[in-house]
Protein backbone atom coordinates (compact mmCIF):
# COMPACT_ATOMS: atom_id res chain seq x y z
CA UNK A 1 0.00 0.00 0.00
CA UNK A 2 1.25 3.36 -0.52
CA UNK A 3 1.49 6.22 1.14
CA UNK A 4 -1.35 8.11 -0.49
CA UNK A 5 -3.56 5.05 -0.13
CA UNK A 6 -2.91 5.17 3.52
CA UNK A 7 -4.47 8.59 4.14
CA UNK A 8 -7.01 8.07 1.82
CA UNK A 9 -10.33 8.28 3.47
CA UNK A 10 -12.36 5.52 5.38
CA UNK A 11 -15.84 7.27 4.01
CA UNK A 12 -18.80 5.75 1.61
CA UNK A 13 -19.93 8.29 -0.74
CA UNK A 14 -22.73 11.25 0.15
CA UNK A 15 -24.40 9.21 -3.26
CA UNK A 16 -24.72 6.14 -0.91
CA UNK A 17 -26.67 7.59 1.96
CA UNK A 18 -24.25 9.76 3.60
CA UNK A 19 -22.91 6.58 5.38
CA UNK A 20 -19.57 8.38 6.27
CA UNK A 21 -20.60 12.04 7.24
CA UNK A 22 -19.40 12.02 10.92
CA UNK A 23 -15.94 11.51 9.19
CA UNK A 24 -16.72 13.71 6.46
CA UNK A 25 -17.25 16.59 8.81
CA UNK A 26 -14.82 16.03 10.78
CA UNK A 27 -11.96 15.72 7.66
CA UNK A 28 -13.40 19.23 6.70
CA UNK A 29 -12.87 21.03 10.20
CA UNK A 30 -9.60 19.91 9.18
CA UNK A 31 -9.77 21.66 5.63
CA UNK A 32 -11.34 24.59 6.92
CA UNK A 33 -8.10 25.26 9.35
CA UNK A 34 -5.79 24.20 6.73
CA UNK A 35 -7.48 26.50 4.22
CA UNK A 36 -8.44 29.50 6.78
CA UNK A 37 -11.96 28.84 5.17
CA UNK A 38 -14.65 30.12 7.50
CA UNK A 39 -12.10 31.34 9.82
CA UNK A 40 -13.14 35.17 9.85
CA UNK A 41 -10.77 36.11 6.85
CA UNK A 42 -8.52 38.25 8.43
CA UNK A 43 -5.99 37.66 5.97
CA UNK A 44 -5.00 40.18 3.30
CA UNK A 45 -6.28 38.50 -0.25
CA UNK A 46 -3.50 38.19 -2.69
CA UNK A 47 -4.13 41.40 -5.19
CA UNK A 48 -5.00 38.94 -8.25
CA UNK A 49 -7.68 37.12 -5.86
CA UNK A 50 -9.48 39.99 -5.04
CA UNK A 51 -12.52 39.34 -7.39
CA UNK A 52 -12.75 35.72 -6.23
CA UNK A 53 -14.11 37.68 -2.76
CA UNK A 54 -17.27 38.26 -4.77
CA UNK A 55 -17.42 34.80 -6.54
CA UNK A 56 -17.04 32.89 -3.45
CA UNK A 57 -19.64 35.11 -1.61
CA UNK A 58 -22.31 34.09 -4.43
CA UNK A 59 -21.56 30.46 -3.81
CA UNK A 60 -21.52 30.56 0.17
CA UNK A 61 -25.32 30.47 0.15
CA UNK A 62 -25.08 27.49 -2.23
CA UNK A 63 -23.06 25.22 -0.27
CA UNK A 64 -26.13 23.22 0.67
CA UNK A 65 -27.41 19.50 0.06
CA UNK A 66 -25.11 17.33 -1.71
CA UNK A 67 -22.32 20.34 -1.62
CA UNK A 68 -22.69 21.35 1.98
CA UNK A 69 -19.46 19.92 2.72
CA UNK A 70 -17.38 22.68 0.30
CA UNK A 71 -15.45 24.66 3.00
CA UNK A 72 -15.85 28.20 0.76
CA UNK A 73 -13.00 30.21 0.70
CA UNK A 74 -13.63 33.62 2.77
CA UNK A 75 -10.23 34.86 1.46
CA UNK A 76 -9.39 33.61 -2.01
CA UNK A 77 -5.70 32.77 -2.59
CA UNK A 78 -3.31 31.27 -5.04
CA UNK A 79 -3.78 27.61 -6.56
CA UNK A 80 -0.80 25.84 -4.93
CA UNK A 81 1.02 25.13 -8.63
CA UNK A 82 1.32 21.60 -9.64
CA UNK A 83 2.42 19.66 -13.03
CA UNK A 84 0.75 16.63 -14.15
CA UNK A 85 0.15 14.89 -17.62
CA UNK A 86 -2.47 15.89 -19.64
CA UNK A 87 -4.57 13.70 -22.26
CA UNK A 88 -2.10 13.84 -25.03
CA UNK A 89 0.47 12.79 -22.87
CA UNK A 90 2.21 15.94 -22.44
CA UNK A 91 3.01 17.99 -19.45
CA UNK A 92 0.26 20.17 -18.16
CA UNK A 93 -0.19 22.69 -15.16
CA UNK A 94 -2.98 24.73 -13.53
CA UNK A 95 -1.44 27.83 -15.27
CA UNK A 96 -2.64 25.80 -18.83
CA UNK A 97 -6.80 25.87 -17.02
CA UNK A 98 -6.27 30.22 -17.41
CA UNK A 99 -9.70 31.93 -17.83
CA UNK A 100 -11.63 28.81 -16.77
CA UNK A 101 -13.05 27.94 -13.91
CA UNK A 102 -12.14 24.62 -13.02
CA UNK A 103 -13.28 21.87 -10.81
CA UNK A 104 -9.71 19.78 -9.78
CA UNK A 105 -10.63 16.50 -8.36
CA UNK A 106 -7.87 14.30 -7.03
CA UNK A 107 -8.75 10.03 -7.58
CA UNK A 108 -7.43 6.93 -7.79
CA UNK A 109 -8.95 3.30 -8.63
CA UNK A 110 -8.43 1.99 -4.86
CA UNK A 111 -10.34 4.76 -3.74
CA UNK A 112 -13.64 3.27 -3.37
CA UNK A 113 -15.89 6.69 -2.78
CA UNK A 114 -13.93 7.79 -5.84
CA UNK A 115 -15.47 5.24 -7.48
CA UNK A 116 -19.01 6.18 -6.77
CA UNK A 117 -18.63 9.64 -7.08
CA UNK A 118 -16.73 9.81 -10.87
CA UNK A 119 -19.59 9.05 -12.46
CA UNK A 120 -21.49 12.69 -11.42
CA UNK A 121 -18.18 14.05 -12.29
CA UNK A 122 -18.63 13.10 -15.51
CA UNK A 123 -21.60 13.94 -15.86
CA UNK A 124 -21.14 17.79 -14.31
CA UNK A 125 -18.51 17.83 -17.37
CA UNK A 126 -21.18 16.81 -19.62
CA UNK A 127 -23.98 19.23 -18.38
CA UNK A 128 -21.32 22.21 -17.84
CA UNK A 129 -18.26 21.54 -19.42
CA UNK A 130 -16.93 24.22 -22.08
CA UNK A 131 -15.11 27.32 -22.69
CA UNK A 132 -15.78 28.45 -19.10
CA UNK A 133 -15.67 25.14 -17.26
CA UNK A 134 -13.95 22.13 -17.04
CA UNK A 135 -13.65 19.16 -14.48
CA UNK A 136 -10.28 18.26 -14.20
CA UNK A 137 -9.65 14.76 -12.82
CA UNK A 138 -5.90 13.58 -11.98
CA UNK A 139 -5.49 10.21 -11.43
CA UNK A 140 -2.62 9.45 -8.86
CA UNK A 141 -2.02 5.33 -9.36
CA UNK A 142 1.32 5.09 -9.10
CA UNK A 143 1.21 1.35 -10.11
CA UNK A 144 -0.25 -1.07 -12.31
CA UNK A 145 -1.06 1.93 -14.37
CA UNK A 146 -3.31 -0.05 -16.59
CA UNK A 147 -6.06 -0.38 -14.85
CA UNK A 148 -6.71 3.02 -14.86
CA UNK A 149 -8.47 2.79 -19.03
CA UNK A 150 -10.31 -0.05 -17.08
CA UNK A 151 -11.75 1.78 -14.34
CA UNK A 152 -13.38 4.77 -16.29
CA UNK A 153 -14.54 2.36 -19.00
CA UNK A 154 -16.26 0.34 -15.95
CA UNK A 155 -17.90 3.28 -14.33
CA UNK A 156 -18.98 5.06 -17.94
CA UNK A 157 -16.94 7.59 -18.20
CA UNK A 158 -17.41 9.21 -21.25
CA UNK A 159 -17.01 13.27 -21.16
CA UNK A 160 -14.17 13.24 -18.67
CA UNK A 161 -10.42 13.89 -20.31
CA UNK A 162 -7.81 11.70 -18.67
CA UNK A 163 -5.65 13.75 -16.50
CA UNK A 164 -2.63 11.76 -14.42
CA UNK A 165 -0.30 11.51 -12.27
CA UNK A 166 1.69 8.64 -11.67
CA UNK A 167 4.20 9.91 -9.29
CA UNK A 168 1.43 11.06 -7.02
CA UNK A 169 3.52 14.27 -6.49
CA UNK A 170 0.17 16.07 -7.03
CA UNK A 171 -1.28 14.57 -3.72
CA UNK A 172 2.57 15.44 -2.13
CA UNK A 173 2.76 18.29 -2.63
CA UNK A 174 -0.89 19.20 -2.26
CA UNK A 175 -0.46 17.55 0.91
CA UNK A 176 2.30 19.50 2.14
CA UNK A 177 0.28 22.66 1.78
CA UNK A 178 -2.61 21.88 3.49
CA UNK A 179 -4.77 21.40 1.28
CA UNK A 180 -5.33 17.76 0.72
CA UNK A 181 -6.40 14.85 3.62
CA UNK A 182 -7.21 12.04 1.65
CA UNK A 183 -8.99 10.92 -1.54
CA UNK A 184 -11.04 11.97 -3.12
CA UNK A 185 -10.94 15.88 -3.01
CA UNK A 186 -12.17 18.41 -5.12
CA UNK A 187 -10.76 21.95 -5.24
CA UNK A 188 -13.25 24.91 -6.97
CA UNK A 189 -10.86 27.42 -8.92
CA UNK A 190 -12.00 30.53 -10.15
CA UNK A 191 -10.51 31.65 -13.81
CA UNK A 192 -7.79 33.64 -12.55
CA UNK A 193 -6.56 29.79 -10.44
CA UNK A 194 -8.01 31.37 -7.38
CA UNK A 195 -9.16 29.38 -4.72
CA UNK A 196 -12.69 29.15 -3.84
CA UNK A 197 -13.30 26.39 -2.38
CA UNK A 198 -12.39 22.53 -1.06
CA UNK A 199 -14.57 19.29 -0.62
CA UNK A 200 -12.66 16.68 1.52
CA UNK A 201 -14.96 13.35 0.64
CA UNK A 202 -17.19 12.56 -2.05
CA UNK A 203 -20.23 14.36 -3.17
CA UNK A 204 -22.75 13.76 -6.42
CA UNK A 205 -22.04 16.47 -8.34
CA UNK A 206 -24.54 15.89 -11.10
CA UNK A 207 -27.23 17.07 -8.26
CA UNK A 208 -29.14 20.26 -8.81
CA UNK A 209 -27.64 21.50 -5.62
CA UNK A 210 -24.06 21.21 -7.43
CA UNK A 211 -25.09 22.17 -10.48
CA UNK A 212 -26.36 25.48 -9.16
CA UNK A 213 -23.29 25.96 -7.40
CA UNK A 214 -20.78 25.50 -10.42
CA UNK A 215 -23.11 27.99 -12.44
CA UNK A 216 -23.14 30.68 -10.06
CA UNK A 217 -19.10 30.31 -9.78
CA UNK A 218 -19.09 30.49 -13.50
CA UNK A 219 -21.37 33.24 -13.56
CA UNK A 220 -23.78 31.70 -15.81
Amino acid sequence: MTDVEEKTMPVRSTVARRGGLVLILAALASVAVLYGFGMGGKEAASPECVPAREIANRIAPLARGEVAALAVARTPRPATEIAFVGPDGQKSSLAAFRGKTILLNLWATWCVPCREEMPSLDRLQSRLGGADFEVVAINIDTTRLERRRAFLDEVGVKSLAFYSDPSADVFQTLKKAGKVVGLPTSILLDARGCELGAMPGPADWASDDAIKLTMAATGR
